[in-house]
């Protein structure tokens, strides 16, 4: 077994859709068939927000690398009725896309003819295709085969089943649906995966920008969305990682998707970092698009108490991991804490499973791990809505167990919070807030000095599919390099470590089930 697989960078971008909160969001489109002339949906769309405002909200800053997370601890909730000095809508992370840009992109990462954009508005966005910096002309050249006016674009969705696509309340494009019959291909579900499909190219640009690698060198792809893309005969099947790696031109790589709800990426990191530690494969990426169901998501509550639509972005992000470079951090995958069938659902027993037992056996107190990265969720979102802020949540969580097992004192839980946690920025799209927005900054930290560890933890509720009541949940130490070695200083040896987790796990399991 060679050194540890390091964390060689990551990407995160944005993607404006706020006339897609009000067709395709499922807290919108329900209400349509629900309740048609509720005052909600009259309502709605004086909340929406303009582009300009989208990319000055401060946590989209932030999720883009050009704020850091700590100013939002300065900043009074609302968030939203602040903006942020000379926001930019690129930053070191990645990019907050204009929705006509990302219809376009849509449309580039259409692969069987299923997108039709109205001529003069595929003209002009071409133009602003060509001009960016990572899409470029040659992309940008798929739009020039759009030749249906208005008239033939409102046809498509008025007789043909299709589904629009509007940028400023008017009608400029459609997909089609793939297939007369099969639901799995219908035009709602394809512009759902088209979508996702998009918002995974611009995040696999920007993240090859972001770390300069050569596309043709990446060589393994796992998709962890929320989605899912197949027929009627193998629905779900896949494979989004793969075709959001043509388009991105990854031609040496091959790829698969990997599904776990929130925690899918915690899950997908796991296995990337482990293929490259095996040497199965040097440079492996993960990635994921977002979804159009969660637009708009909590916003009735929004619109209840005056805020503006919050949930208005595709988010998406895609991070590199590689052999060890000898300078950024390494992924510990021998100290991964899991929640197993037996662990049992309550917040003790999960916090429990995914903290405190992999920590028990690898020597470290809770005090240890200088920063954890659980379920960013953005609480100016949250709150409105009712859900608290989640991230404090598992903050106090994770201290209370530390008060339990020694490790600080009662008095010492706000300091712990304070020093040990971040405020949530991140989109509520599910897998997105799940650790991963951390990533980018954990990086820069742990290199700078600033923090010599931190766990990223990804949670998900797997009862959602109705096939099981369970919870899930995995994480994993980040730490500081210390240089190729095969044994990092510091660390325990590995084969004990696996062994004394293992143990500990099955243990804690016993436990709980005992009680």
């Amino acid at each position: 077994m060679g050194d540890y697989a390091v964390l060689k960078g990551a990407a995160y971008t944005l993607a404006a859709a706020q006339d897609m909160v009000l067709r395709s969001g499922t807290t919108q489109t329900t209400e349509q068939t629900v309740n048609p002339d509720s005052e909600y949906l009259k309502e709605l769309p004086g909340h929406l927000r303009s582009f300009e405002e989208i990319t000055g909200y401060i946590p989209n800053q932030v999720y883009i690398g050009n704020l850091e997370s700590q100013v939002l601890r300065e900043l009074e909730l609302p968030w939203c009725e602040k903006k942020a000095e000379k926001a930019e809508r690129r930053g070191k992370f990645g990019e907050i896309l204009e929705q006509d840009q990302f219809l376009g992109l849509i449309q580039i990462c259409d692969a069987f003819d299923l997108v039709k954009l109205e001529k003069s508005f595929a003209a002009e966005t071409k133009k602003k295709l060509e001009a960016h910096p990572l899409i470029g002309a040659e992309k940008a050249s798929v739009l020039d085969k759009n030749e249906d006016d208005g008239e033939a674009i409102r046809k498509l969705v008025e007789e043909e089943h299709a589904e629009g696509l509007y940028h400023q309340g008017e009608l400029v494009g459609a997909v089609k649906r793939a297939h007369d019959v099969d639901t799995n291909l219908s035009a709602h579900v394809m512009l759902e995966n088209l979508v996702t499909k998009a918002s995974s190219v611009l995040s696999l640009l920007n993240l090859l920008a972001v770390t300069g690698e050569e596309a043709a060198e990446i060589e393994y792809v796992i998709d962890c969305c929320e989605e899912a893309c197949g027929d009627m005969n193998q629905r779900g099947g896949g494979n989004f990682a793969k075709a959001a790696a043509e388009v991105a031109g990854l031609t040496g790589a091959t790829g698969s998707d990997m599904r776990g709800f929130c925690a899918g990426p915690a899950h997908a990191l796991l296995a990337a970092a482990s293929l490259v530690r095996a040497g199965t494969f040097k440079k492996v990426v993960v990635t994921a698009g977002g979804c159009t169901a969660k637009l708009g998501m909590n916003g009735k509550d929004h619109v209840k108490k005056g805020l503006p639509i919050l949930e208005d972005v595709i988010a998406g992000f895609a991070v590199l991991i590689t052999e060890n470079d000898g300078e950024s951090p390494v992924i510990r995958n021998d100290v991964t804490g899991r929640h197993m069938v037996g662990t049992g659902s309550s917040p003790q027993a999960v916090i429990g499973s995914l903290v405190t037992a992999p920590l028990d056996q690898a020597g470290l107190k809770i005090t240890d791990v200088d920063r954890y990265a659980p379920e960013l969720q953005n609480p100016d979102i949250t709150k409105p809505a009712g859900a608290g802020d989640v991230p404090e949540a598992n903050y106090k969580m994770i201290a209370a167990l530390g008060v339990k097992r020694g490790d600080l004192e009662r008095t010492a839980i706000a300091d712990f919070v304070e020093k040990h946690g971040m405020m949530g920025w991140a989109p509520t799209q599910g897998h997105i807030p799940s650790g991963v927005p951390y990533l980018g900054f954990a990086r820069e930290e742990i290199m700078s000095g600033k923090v010599q560890r931190a766990m990223i933890i990804g949670k998900g509720s797997l009862f959602l599919g109705r096939m099981t009541n369970l919870f899930d949940g995995v994480s994993f130490l980040l730490e500081k390099n210390q240089g190729k070695s095969g044994e990092e200083e510091g660390a325990l040896d590995e084969s004990r470590v696996r062994s004394l987790i293992g143990e500990a796990m099955r243990e804690f399991a016993q436990g709980l089930l005992e009680k």
